[in-house]
């Protein structure tokens, strides 16, 4: 099935959000170890280096952004913008593999998060990193069913909470999924509170300092 492309006669693309609340609470950031130990190989390393900047991007502005084409290619080391660029076959991948998707003609939609790998792609590794997956994988089946929900809650209220949504919208929509109300309300505060420790850091990171005085 032919990979939709996007429009590039224009400077820019709108990157958006692409929701999933299995993905979200389940799938890992695109600057995660997990990515950059199993994902890597799979997807490639222009692939990787595309979804973190993007995602980063939907971290400042969580409703969607202006991605600079050009810029963001040579920044990335892809060269040039064009129909048959390095750039393009970047973006058509992670299409190919459903991280992103072409909604309009200049907007794609990018998942902020990736999914555990699939048997299909595991295979595709060394055996050395496929028996690194497994134990990870026996790792995580040992945390009580509690502690993951309790993180997958946390997450998805933080993805909420960025999206725009209060303390008490948060923990209304958490309910409506089906989550424990006493992990709602925690998931709910936590969430707003990680929200305004990172908004705090951005702020201060934007400040100029004071330059230094002559002696």
């Amino acid at each position: 099935m032919p990979i939709a492309i996007p429009d590039l006669s224009t400077d820019s693309l709108t990157i958006r959000p692409w929701p999933d609340d299995v993905i979200d609470a389940l799938g890992h950031d695109p600057r995660s170890a997990y990515v950059e130990r199993f994902w890597l190989g799979v997807l490639g390393p222009s692939a990787i280096w595309l979804l973190r900047r993007l995602a980063s991007g939907l971290d400042a502005e969580p409703a969607g952004f202006a991605l600079p084409l050009a810029e963001t290619a040579q920044s990335i080391g892809l060269g040039s913008v064009g129909r048959s660029s390095s750039f393009v076959r970047t973006l058509a991948r992670i299409c190919q593999f459903d991280l992103a998707r072409v909604e309009l003609p200049d907007v794609v939609a990018v998942r902020r998060k990736l999914p555990p790998l699939a048997r299909r792609h595991l295979v595709r590794l060394p055996l050395s990193l496929q028996e690194e997956h497994r134990a990870w994988q026996e790792v995580d089946l040992r945390v009580p069913e509690i502690e993951k929900q309790r993180r997958r809650a946390r997450n998805l209220a933080l993805s909420l909470v960025s999206l725009g949504e209060d303390i008490d919208g948060t923990e209304r929509q958490l309910i409506r999924w089906h989550y424990h109300p006493a992990i709602c309300r925690d998931a709910a505060l936590w969430g707003w509170r990680e929200h305004a420790r990172a908004a705090e850091a951005a702020n201060a990171v934007d400040l100029d300092p004071e330059p230094p005085r002559a002696a």
